[in-house]
């Protein structure tokens, strides 16, 4: 087989095919390591993934240990490994519907999130929208990023999961709160990066309750509006997509009601962030 890639957009993401995921040698496992680090999302279509597959080509990213979500079984997960993303005619949301980066509110948060589609919309819809936070850095005025450089912000998962999704996490866990700098260095690429998201950040450290909430907002609406720093992908079944969660945040888009859709989601834990 032959790799060849077509770019989604000028700035992230690209559609890798001439690739079985079950069949990797050392030469294509560097080539998916590189390329993920260059274009932050990666599309491959027509893959036989069991979760064994699914777990093996997680474990090439990142640290190697695999995420376990605090809401695994609340999302009525049977694999601490396995987070399952299940919308359906009687769903009152749908996971991931707004920007984020996931569980970002983890001191050692996600380096790549790994998602397999087993049933995507009868209707079509359900598609998932990218965006480079590198991009979205550069894209700062020079003022903006001399202040986002000095600053820190919470993260904290009670915020979505037990606020807006009214869930708890199982006996004996709990949901994670860290301080994260707002502007960060990838661990890989050295890229400075913006690393504040609306599903995670609830305060950015030392700043007035007016100051917060305009500063927030200020980086949250930059992230949403800037077009120029996104990409759209459109799933069918048996698609893995592959994306740095560092480096980007996203949008699942809940267009698709009453149609339902389901996909299983294997993350891959990073090394500890650190500023500048």
């Amino acid at each position: 087989m032959t790799w060849t890639e077509q770019k989604l957009g000028p700035v992230i993401g690209s559609e890798v095919t001439g690739v079985d995921l079950n069949n990797l040698d050392a030469t294509l496992i560097d080539r998916l390591r590189e390329r993920l680090a260059e274009r932050m999302v990666l599309v491959i279509r027509d893959q036989q993934l069991d979760r064994d597959a699914h777990k093996a080509v997680a474990r090439l990213f990142g640290t190697g240990k695999l995420h376990r979500h605090a809401l695994n079984k609340a999302r009525g997960g049977d694999d601490e490994e396995v987070y399952p993303v299940r919308t359906t005619g009687e769903s009152k949301m749908t996971a991931g519907e707004g920007w984020h980066t996931d569980v970002s509110c983890d001191a050692d948060p996600i380096a790549a999130s790994l998602l397999y589609m087993h049933e995507a919309p009868a209707g079509g819809g359900g598609d998932t929208v990218y965006s480079s936070m590198v991009e979205c850095y550069e894209r700062l005025s020079k003022p903006i990023k001399a202040l986002a450089e000095g600053l820190t912000a919470v993260h904290d998962g009670a915020f979505p999961y037990r606020q807006i999704y009214g869930l708890e996490p199982e006996p004996g866990q709990h949901f994670n709160r860290t301080i994260h700098p707002v502007v960060i260095r990838h661990p890989l690429t050295g890229k400075k990066l913006l690393w504040v998201n609306r599903g995670f950040t609830t305060r950015i450290n030392g700043l007035s309750h007016v100051e917060n909430r305009h500063m927030m907002e200020l980086f949250f609406q930059h992230i949403e509006s800037t077009l120029t720093a996104q990409c759209r992908v459109r799933w069918e079944e048996r698609t893995l997509v592959i994306w740095d969660n560092v480096a980007t945040q996203h949008h699942a888009v809940w267009d698709y009601f009453p149609n339902s859709r389901y996909a299983e989601r294997i993350s891959v834990v990073g090394p500890v962030l650190a500023q500048d």
